[in-house]
């Protein structure tokens, strides 16, 4: 009730100082900062305020966009212990290999044969095979992703993460799977963290343990693929051509080791904070990729992004689960 309060006082007084345009704006962008804001609803926001009545702010919103997202991938660093991820990783490091590099190959197969833009493709193929929406923000400035290519991509991954929060437990007791194994598959087969850790908390506290532990390890790949993603691209622009080389991956990287090698003086509350700052980045980065969009531009891209990431996940789904049900056999 405080949030709505707030929201409303908000809005009362920023109509008799700005256009009613930009105070909706304003108000949207708290909205997505308060107790009630989630990524899916900024990005579902963004949308509402570009096609009903456009973005009032569209030439403060373009690099700042970039920027901001730069800098919350940065900050999210300061979420992981290399040395829990490592422990973690380490017996797994082959299958984590596999399938990876082996949705990234499937997903360069399905767009092609859809037609999805390239980037786009890219952009799910990457988001997929990793940690959703993270992977995808690390991976779009490091291609000079568009903004409707990173709200397409971005669109599809929490379309299919709200739905597998849902389906994932039922189906894993359905398969009769163990908390050791759900964990691992929903690390494997969910996209975002936050997905992740909803599903197999719902599964049981083992199932949670595990799922977090392994989804990290896997979110180490996003510095790796990134710069890979951003030297093929590089290869294929022209010599002349300015390719951005995406510095923020290795902050990313120095943030994780800052955090895992940290003196025991420093508090981990300052490194939660860092991470919720993150977090707000991350959502208010969404909301203002969601409205620089034009309904011209979502009708030119069509449904096919959405297809080729469904198809996506459920290849990943189907192939993790039938591993992990022939090879990590019930602990007697």
């Amino acid at each position: 009730m405080p949030a709505f309060l707030f929201l409303f006082a908000s809005a009362y007084t920023l109509q008799f100082h700005m256009p009613w345009r930009k105070a909706l704006f304003v108000v949207l962008v708290l909205i997505c900062l308060s107790p009630i804001g989630s990524p899916p609803l900024a990005l579902a926001l963004g949308l509402v305020v570009a096609l009903a009545v456009g973005n009032p702010f569209t030439k403060a919103t373009g690099k700042p966009t970039k920027f901001l997202l730069q800098a919350s991938v940065v900050l999210l660093g300061f979420g992981m212990n290399l040395g829990a991820v490592y422990k973690a990783g380490r017996e797994g490091i082959v299958f984590t290999i596999a399938t990876i590099f082996g949705t990234l190959v499937l997903g360069y197969l399905v767009g092609k044969a859809l037609a999805v833009r390239e980037k786009t493709s890219a952009l799910i193929s990457s988001g997929t095979a990793i940690c959703g929406g993270s992977a995808i923000a690390a991976v779009g400035p490091a291609i000079n992703a568009e903004p409707e290519e990173m709200s397409v991509s971005l669109g599809t991954v929490f379309i299919l993460n709200s739905i597998a929060l849902l389906l994932f437990p039922l189906l894993g007791h359905a398969f009769g799977l163990t908390q050791d194994q759900f964990g691992i598959w929903s690390a494997i087969a969910i996209h975002d963290t936050s997905s992740v850790v909803g599903a197999s908390q719902a599964y049981g506290p083992q199932a949670m343990a595990v799922a977090t532990t392994v989804k990290l390890a896997r979110a180490l790949w996003i510095a790796p693929i990134a710069l890979l993603f951003a030297y093929l691209y590089r290869k294929k622009a022209a010599s002349k051509a300015k390719v951005s080389i995406p510095w923020f991956i290795f902050l990313f990287v120095a943030a994780a080791a800052v955090r895992t090698y940290a003196p025991s003086v420093i508090q981990p509350s300052l490194f939660e904070s860092l991470v919720n700052l993150a977090k707000a980045g991350m959502t208010v980065t969404l909301f203002l990729i969601g409205a620089s969009l034009s309904l011209a531009t979502l009708k030119s891209v069509g449904a096919r992004p959405l297809l080729q990431g469904v198809l996506l996940w459920i290849a990943i789904s189907v192939v993790s689960l039938i591993a992990i049900l022939a090879f990590l056999k019930p602990k007697t």
